[in-house]
């Protein structure tokens, strides 16, 4: 079954400070009156069923984001006790997810970007879905046409095509420095594209690459998972999370996942207008200018 996660849990200190720890960016009405995380959620709509849409973010955020998602249950909140980088969220999305069902098909969203038009992208995200479901050793992510050498994304490193929907990634390069990024940039979008954040796997494909690449990660995912639905949880979230390594997806698991034989990692060319509001430079593209 198909699921979604949005992952809600940075704290946009580059845009402070507009953006504070009580109310970071993803929750501030930045956007026509609408916040990035309100944004992120209603891009799902008509796509999955509501109740198969999850956020995960920081517990001490429950109240706020439920303000800004009020139709969002008690039991769609992946509340983290702290902040351990986005292995640990996307890991401890998918290991709740899978307790539940073994089958689950997970895509993962951010609540920091412009994506338009909706149903286009729509379109896409049904097709990265049904590469995953397709293909089970495959983690699927979705890349960015670059617009200039920037040194703050991963670069794919395009291989040859999976079928008529996406490219092998023949290496998955983490925030190279500005020559290399210049070079990536000079190469063109057949060979190199922004990692976007935004991924689609079998929840148990993803676990089992942690298993393999960082395994006492996985081993306290795993402590959390089989106490969720008891009375335990909140205490063993408490004592396990706070101790993981804190560690981002793309340097515990997409890079070593895409030199692994074991694994397919695949890139849907996401050709929309997709912005990541990281910042106020990138913030003023979605204002009006004067002269």
């Amino acid at each position: 079954m198909r699921y979604a996660v949005v992952i809600a849990g940075g704290s946009g200190t580059r845009l402070w400070p507009i953006s504070r720890g009580g109310e970071p960016k993803q929750l501030v009405p930045l956007i026509d009156g609408r916040s990035l995380l309100e944004l992120s959620m209603s891009r799902l709509d008509g796509f999955l069923p509501p109740e198969r849409c999850f956020v995960c973010a920081g517990m001490a955020h429950a109240e706020a984001v439920r303000k800004v998602l009020p139709k969002l249950t008690e039991a769609q909140y992946l509340g983290e006790p702290c902040g351990r980088d986005t292995l640990n969220a996307l890991g401890f999305s998918a290991a709740v997810l899978a307790r539940r069902d073994p089958e689950a098909v997970l895509g993962v969203f951010t609540a920091d970007h412009v994506i338009e038009p909706i149903a286009e992208f729509q379109k896409i995200v049904d097709r990265a879905y049904a590469f995953a479901e397709q293909h089970a050793e495959a983690l699927v992510t979705f890349g960015v046409t670059p617009t200039g050498p920037a040194v703050g994304y991963g670069y794919l490193e395009l291989g040859d095509e999976c079928g008529s929907t996406a490219r092998r990634v023949r290496v998955f390069r983490e925030k190279p420095d500005l020559e290399t990024a210049k070079q990536y940039f000079q190469a063109g979008p057949e060979r190199f594209l922004w990692n976007s954040g935004m991924f689609v796997w079998r929840a148990a494909t993803l676990l089992d690459c942690i298993r393999r690449y960082v395994p006492e990660t996985h081993a306290g995912l795993m402590r959390i998972a089989d106490v969720w639905d008891t009375p335990r949880r909140q205490a063993v979230l408490a004592e396990v999370y706070p101790t993981l390594k804190k560690i981002s997806v793309d340097y515990a698991v997409m890079e070593p996942a895409s030199r692994d034989p074991a694994v397919t990692v695949a890139a849907v060319p996401l050709t929309i207008r997709w912005l990541d509001v990281g910042s106020w430079p990138t913030l003023a593209h979605t204002r009006p200018r004067d002269e």
